[in-house]
């Protein structure tokens, strides 16, 4: 009867150790599990973007755009911390003339503008690859400088314009502090 009494206090031993280091075991399992890669989700509301580039875009008709936390794992659309860079990607339609008005402008002497690169895939159908695309550092300055009305003090990005098809693409980040 000894050798039994034994037994079932080292089962019950083995029992009681091992449910608490099984746990632990299965919950560091699930924290090394890769989560899914973010998808950036696009959207067509206006208010944030006129809210933000009203004042030196104009109003925008019609918009297809991102915005997330660079830093954030996987580009979670979260409050801002110190620090936080936040990306707004997109391509707006201007209001009738608002692109020609802007590229006509000689105070910022606008030229030929690169295509867009490294935007977020679920974007690229909306940004037409074949626009006649046209830069300006000097709007650019404008645009993003510190104390601008609508602007965050650290913003920085290109705005390119495309005057045939009166469209606006941006691609800036906002740095908060």
């Amino acid at each position: 009867m000894e050798a039994q009494r034994g037994g079932t206090n080292r089962r019950r031993f083995l029992l009681i150790a091992g449910i608490p280091l099984l746990a632990v075991a299965g919950g560091t399992a699930y924290a090394l599990k890769p989560s899914p890669p973010y998808r950036h989700q696009v959207r067509t509301d206006l208010e944030p973007l006129n809210s933000r580039l009203r004042p030196y875009l104009g109003e925008l008709a019609e918009a297809h755009w991102v915005g997330y936390n660079i830093d954030a794992p996987g580009g979670d659309r979260t409050i801002p911390g110190p620090d936080a860079r936040v990306r707004l990607v997109g391509v707006a339609r201007m209001a009738a003339g608002g692109a020609d008005a802007i590229v006509r402008n000689p105070e910022y002497d606008f030229g030929p503008g690169a295509q867009p690169s490294d935007l977020p895939e679920p974007l690229v159908p909306h940004v037409p690859g074949d626009a006649a695309w046209q830069h300006s550092p000097r709007f650019d300055a404008h645009a993003n400088r510190a104390g601008a009305e609508g602007a965050s003090p650290h913003v920085s990005g290109p705005y390119l314009f495309d005057t045939g098809r009166n469209l606006v693409c941006f691609d800036l980040v906002y740095l908060y502090m």
